[in-house]
């Protein structure tokens, strides 16, 4: 299957280039950040305890979830996927986010600092902030990896054989890079089946853990489940994505994507098992 033939760049303004890529992290928070706001303000979804902030409040924090999504998106990307000798040969390559590398391992680590100092800040519940902020997070993944396809980037492994392997060369690529560096063998599009499962799909779990099994009671479960089954879905493609340069060879067959998702494995399972296992308060009393 040939690679469309989609500028990387939606829209060119002298030296100013606006990207795919660049507005899918601008509607990823901003509608992430509506969502969030109508589970807030969604009375059904809260029975037996009370939703755990405002809206006001979320506004607060979608500015805090923003830094730690890029800030902490670039940092992971340099410290887990870029050759440490490229970094010290050239440091300020960590602040030029606009060529691309960000990493999902890293935007949670940031986002989770985030969390963890607003609810500092703010004197409120951790768990019950990631239960809001976790049903949002695929909507802004899906959008990401659709931008990473339209870049032509993070590709899969050979699969010549297979009927929408895709061959990640055209000429956007050619211009903006010399030459393709997928080669122009038919491989797994593995950005698309990220967008597939981490976004689309874990949505509807998460929104059928919200909406209809009315999990956000329970402190920590949505967060849990999200955490989980990013795990699972991440390690199962990681099978068909091809591994980051310099980091093909690591022990015991595993990528850096598999070795950063296991923990995720561990710490859902926990977090859905410690908050199915408290005790939940009485039915909240009806307004009115």
């Amino acid at each position: 299957m040939p690679f469309p033939n989609i500028d990387p760049i939606l829209v060119q303004l002298g030296p100013l280039a606006i990207r795919w890529y660049a507005l899918a992290y601008v509607a990823g928070i901003l509608l992430g950040w509506r969502y969030a706001t109508g589970l807030l303000k969604n009375g059904r979804l809260w029975t037996r305890r009370p939703a755990p902030f405002t809206p006001e409040q979320m506004d607060d924090l979608i500015l805090w979830i923003a830094i730690g999504v890029i800030g902490g998106g670039r940092l992971g990307h340099v410290l887990f996927y870029t050759p440490f000798s490229e970094t010290l040969a050239d440091p300020l390559s960590i602040f030029r986010t606009w060529e691309g590398g960000m990493s999902f391992h890293g935007g949670v680590i940031g986002v989770s600092i985030a969390m963890i100092l607003f609810a500092w800040k703010n004197k409120l519940d951790l768990l019950r902030i990631a239960d809001v902020v976790a049903p949002a997070y695929p909507i802004g993944h899906f959008l990401g990896r659709c931008a990473n396809f339209i870049n032509g980037e993070l590709w899969g492994r050979e699969a010549p054989g297979l009927p929408w392997a895709v061959r990640f060369c055209n000429e956007q690529i050619v211009k903006t890079h010399g030459y393709c560096p997928a080669g122009t063998v038919p491989r797994h599009p593995s950005q698309l089946y990220e967008a597939l499962f981490e976004g689309l799909i874990l949505f509807l779990i998460l929104r059928w853990a919200t909406h209809i099994a009315k999990l956000g009671d329970r402190r920590g479960v949505v967060a849990g489940i999200f955490v989980l089954f990013y795990g699972v879905f991440r390690i199962a493609i990681e099978t068909v994505r091809e591994p980051d340069a310099g980091l093909e060879n690591l022990p015991l067959g595993l990528t850096m994507g598999m070795i950063l998702s296991i923990p995720m494995l561990l710490a859902g399972a926990f977090l859905i098992w410690r908050g199915m296992r408290e005790p939940l308060p009485p039915t909240l009393p009806e307004k009115g």
